[in-house]
């Protein structure tokens, strides 16, 4: 089965990436470690700081056939990261679709002005980001709001995360 968690940045992919890796031992690959491998052996021009359609663009069709490679293996695996486009079911077969499952976190409003001490505090508690200066109250609350538009128009599944943080995703349910 492969997991994909999807939505804006500083929603806890990562974290959640990280239980579900310690719960059912499934590997993950976060798609900023993918970026940034890239990045650093000169494979592109783009850097950390493109604007993320451009790295969508570029990183979504490796990360893509690595999808398909998993599942022709019958191999397990979670996907996390920005880069995950919102239409990503268009590019495989019902075959395929059949051990994808997709989740999009998103914060409300609302839980981001309450709770952005702890969005902050907790922006490194699985990988340190070098560089969080650009995180601001404003610019989490509009890339949910952003996210929260793309997935409702998308109409892919996704995960609102509006009075508390408490996110459980089963499994075992799944590959039922």
């Amino acid at each position: 089965m492969i997991i994909l968690i999807a939505g804006a940045s500083h929603t806890g992919k990562t974290a959640l990436a990280q239980k579900l890796l310690e719960e059912y031992k499934y590997p993950y690959l976060s798609i900023d470690h993918l970026k940034m491998g890239l990045i650093r052996s000169g494979n592109t021009e783009l850097t950390p700081t493109s604007n993320d359609s451009d790295l969508t663009v570029y990183l979504w069709p490796i990360v893509r056939e690595m999808i398909k490679t998993a599942i022709e293996n019958k191999q397990n695996l979670i996907l996390e990261g920005c880069y995950i486009p919102f239409d990503w079911k268009n590019d495989f077969e019902q075959d395929y679709l059949d051990s994808i499952r997709y989740y999009c976190l998103v914060m409300s409003e609302d839980y981001v002005r309450n709770h952005f001490v702890d969005i902050k505090r907790y922006a490194n508690i699985i990988e340190n980001r070098l560089d969080d200066t650009y995180c601001s109250l404003e610019s989490v609350i509009e890339d949910n709001k952003k996210v929260l538009e793309l997935a409702i128009a998308h109409k892919v599944n996704y995960i609102f995360i509006d009075d508390e943080y408490n996110i459980d995703i089963d499994l075992e349910v799944l590959r039922k």
